[in-house]
């Protein structure tokens, strides 16, 4: 009996430990809360875990998701917006904590963290008005690949631009089926890199997997493989510069007196009508006109005439975090310009170390690692990867923008919504601008494009004026698209 019992005992262990040290395909936990959301009381339940990615009918990943659906809710009219963040290699836990779910992190009102570390309720959030899906993608979160016969990971099928659009999709239709959402409104947003890959899944949703979307948000957009080398790269960076000058008071005080968006306007201007065309001439560009535009560009950016000259009039990002606050021994933030840092030695090119990164860490990785082990009890020994291993990520060939303009103009009910932040140094709000106004040159796409801007920087929705202000946008916009859809998708 004994003998029995020890036996027992050890096996409960076992399966204790294992609950722990994994999370295997189709782990999941619910949760019901009860939620204060824009003014309306809203009952939800949320389920946390995993679902599989199959193929030939082997799992080869474990899917980490949240998702959050509205009780006693008709599906086929109430949206699905789904959720991811960038990195690429990062984890949903950003928009998941701070901007668009029920729950909040506990900052300062301009988004800087505080102790003690935790979570408060959002009363922005659009969970009034939609269901959401986070999605953490291979390698983020608490997603993982699963090895191989040969105990090795095939990252061909994970780790690139198209490789990461292609099984998301197929992931996403089996998240459908399952859910009973193909009668709902769909929406994806993506921020950051995830701009990326929701422009790349709204053509691949539609051609590959017959998922239809009603709108796309990019929230502080990449490139999306649009071109800008050369002069216009050079050139685009000057109205971020200004903002980035402006907030930290180093700009004339002719500037400074204005507000932020007077400034903005003029250096827009100088970018778009003498700094890039002159920088088109190349060295045929007299010096007397060259000196003059980097006079204008000296007081467009807080950087000495001499500074900008010895860059060739192409200022390095690195080099203007690294100096624009030199005399005060302070670098800025490449996120968020706002953030300050401090380097070992005031001279180098480049600041030491990211300041709003190592910031919003303090307050994003206790937040989440408690959000999900206990507050909604995924009781697991498997790290929470904030930054995952996805390296090295295939980038060529990035034609999401053009995958998104064709799924636009295959789906008259697919609109879009840019939002950014104008002290973001690393996806600037004017190359957000020049994204949206070349993604289609015919010009015919352009009344189903929105932008809408923050005084705030890369996640625009820390500062606690612009949560409210950017789910507003985004609740506005995924109504308007609702209205929309009540027309019939031709044209």
């Amino acid at each position: 009996m004994k003998y029995f019992l020890l036996i027992t005992i050890s096996f409960v262990f076992v399966l204790s430990n294992a609950q722990f040290n994994d999370l295997e395909p189709g782990r999941t936990l619910n949760k019901k809360i009860s939620a204060n959301i824009n003014g309306q009381n809203v009952n939800f339940k949320i389920r946390t875990g995993t679902q599989a990615l199959f193929e030939d009918k082997k799992a080869i990943a474990s899917i980490h998701y949240t998702y959050y659906k509205k009780e006693n809710t008709d599906l086929e009219k109430r949206p699905l917006l789904i959720s991811f963040n960038g990195g690429p290699g990062s984890g949903s836990l950003w928009m998941h904590l701070a901007y668009t779910g029920p729950k909040v992190l506990n900052i300062t009102k301009e988004g800087f963290p505080v102790q003690p570390y935790g979570i408060n309720d959002n009363p922005n959030s659009v969970l009034d008005v939609t269901d959401i899906l986070y999605v953490n993608p291979v390698n983020t979160g608490y997603s993982r690949a699963i090895k191989g016969e040969d105990g090795k990971i095939d990252r061909e099928k994970f780790f690139g631009v198209q490789a990461d659009i292609d099984y998301l999709a197929k992931w996403l239709n089996m998240f459908i089926s399952r859910n009973d959402r193909w009668l709902s409104p769909k929406f994806l947003i993506g921020e950051s890199y995830g701009t990326t890959r929701v422009s790349g899944l709204a053509l691949a949703l539609q051609q590959q997997q017959w998922a239809y979307l009603n709108g796309v948000i990019l929230v502080s957009p990449t490139d999306l493989g649009i071109n800008r080398d050369g002069p216009v790269s050079a050139g685009n960076k000057l109205p971020y510069f200004t903002a980035a000058a402006w907030y930290h008071n180093k700009l004339s005080k002719e500037l400074q007196d204005l507000e932020l968006k007077e400034v903005l306007k003029k250096s827009e201007s100088f970018t778009e009508t003498k700094l890039i065309p002159g920088l088109l001439l190349g060295t045929s560009l007299s010096d007397k006109r060259k000196n003059e535009l980097a006079r204008k560009y000296s007081k467009f950016s807080g950087l000495t005439i001499d500074e900008i000259l010895n860059n060739n009039m192409d200022v390095p990002y690195n080099y203007f975090w690294k100096n624009l606050l030199r005399s005060e021994e302070f670098t800025i933030g490449r996120l968020d310009s706002r953030y300050k840092g401090m380097d070992k030695k005031v001279s180098g090119v480049r600041p030491d170390y990211n300041a709003e990164l190592t910031s919003w860490l303090h307050a994003f990785t206790p937040a989440a690692n408690y959000y999900f082990q206990e507050y909604l009890g995924l009781k697991t020994d498997l790290k929470y990867k904030v930054f995952g291993d996805v390296r090295p990520w295939k980038r060529k060939n990035d034609k999401t923008g053009e995958m998104l303009r064709q799924a636009m103009a295959m789906n008259k009910n697919l609109n879009v919504l840019v939002q950014s932040g104008y002290y973001d140094g690393a996806t600037t709000y004017y190359n957000a601008k020049y994204t949206l106004r070349h993604l289609d040159h015919s010009g015919k796409l352009k009344d189903r494009m929105r932008l809408e801007f923050y005084k705030s920087g890369h996640m625009m929705y820390l500062r606690k004026e612009d949560l409210k202000s950017a789910n507003d946008d985004l609740r506005a916009f995924i109504l308007q698209c609702l209205e929309k859809a009540k027309t019939p998708a031709k044209y």
